[in-house]
């Protein structure tokens, strides 16, 4: 292994991204240790990559925990393929919601959702003889899907540290939300071995993995291949091209359009798969998801 920013990185052998830094391992541990603390367990994924976003390992320790699954970033993935995953997921037995953290869409009901599934909890509290409580509710969520972003609109304040960036949460924190719930924000958590090269393109697209793990020209061929059939008319919008070609070649006239050239007229891919990647990631292109509930969880 060797430190990037502070962290700890895996060897990206055979394009597969592994990334999980030594305070998720502490992180991973303090979910289990508090879970017997809370009514019900709110899992924030990324309405983009639902499938990608979720770690197997954190939901594999929640057990029978009534659990709420919320869709954040729903403005920044297809509308109708974000109805098609909550639909599956209710299917599936979980309570699903479409958020957006920076804006309305979802906040007020988030909370009477996570009060509806803790009454029962409550009820056995009180069955008990113990004094009444607010409904106790934990977040989790792998790094950068929007959970500070979220717990700060919901509790109307601005305690929480925020940025575009993951990995920032790392300590436990108990944060009183709107609908006098009490919510235990716990560090993200990435899984520990990304082994599907699919899943790890994808959560380095979405900027789940920092940046400096890896190599961002194949991150950005990654992207338009899965953009190129289901998405080509936002792509020749936001580009003004019409012929798109493979990946690599709508790269290239992605770089021409934008202006990314070396002196000599040589497209600069590095710098035109940056920008690909920041338009994708601040919505730029269009509303996009990578995923749809299916067995193969590609878009195509």
């Amino acid at each position: 292994m060797k430190p990037v920013d502070g962290k700890e990185v895996v060897s990206k052998g055979n394009n597969t991204i592994q990334w999980y830094p030594g305070h998720m391992v502490k992180a991973k541990q303090m979910v289990t240790q508090h879970l017997p603390m809370v009514d019900v367990v709110v899992e924030l994924l990324d309405a983009r990559i639902p499938a990608a976003s979720r770690n197997p390992d954190i939901a594999a320790s929640l057990g029978s925990k009534p659990r709420l699954v919320v869709l954040n970033k729903a403005d920044l993935a297809d509308p109708r393929v974000t109805r098609a995953w909550q639909q599956q997921l209710q299917e599936e037995g979980s309570s699903a919601l479409a958020v957006v953290a920076t804006g309305k869409e979802g906040l007020a009901e988030l909370p009477l959702r996570a009060a509806a599934l803790a009454k029962p909890a409550l009820e056995r509290w009180r069955r008990k003889g113990r004094l009444p409580r607010a409904p106790r509710v934990m977040m989790v969520g792998i790094p950068n899907v929007g959970k500070s972003t979220l717990i700060n609109r919901l509790a109307g304040t601005g305690r929480l540290t925020v940025a575009d960036r993951p990995g920032v949460t790392r300590i436990q924190q108990w944060v009183k939300i709107r609908g006098d719930l009490d919510l235990l924000d716990m560090p993200g958590i990435l899984m520990p071995r990304i082994g599907d090269t699919q899943v790890g393109m994808k959560l380095a697209a979405t900027g789940a993995i920092s940046d400096a793990v890896f190599d961002l020209q194949e991150v950005a061929y990654a992207l338009l291949s899965w953009l190129l059939e289901p998405y080509p008319d936002l792509i020749r919008q936001r580009y003004g091209l019409t012929d798109l070609g493979d990946p690599l070649s709508c790269l290239h006239s992605i770089g021409i359009k934008r202006g990314a050239l070396r002196t000599g007229g040589e497209v600069d891919l590095l710098r035109t798969a940056e920008h690909l990647l920041d338009e994708f990631r601040g919505g730029r292109i269009g509303r996009i998801s990578l995923e749809y509930p299916t067995s193969t969880n590609v878009v195509g």
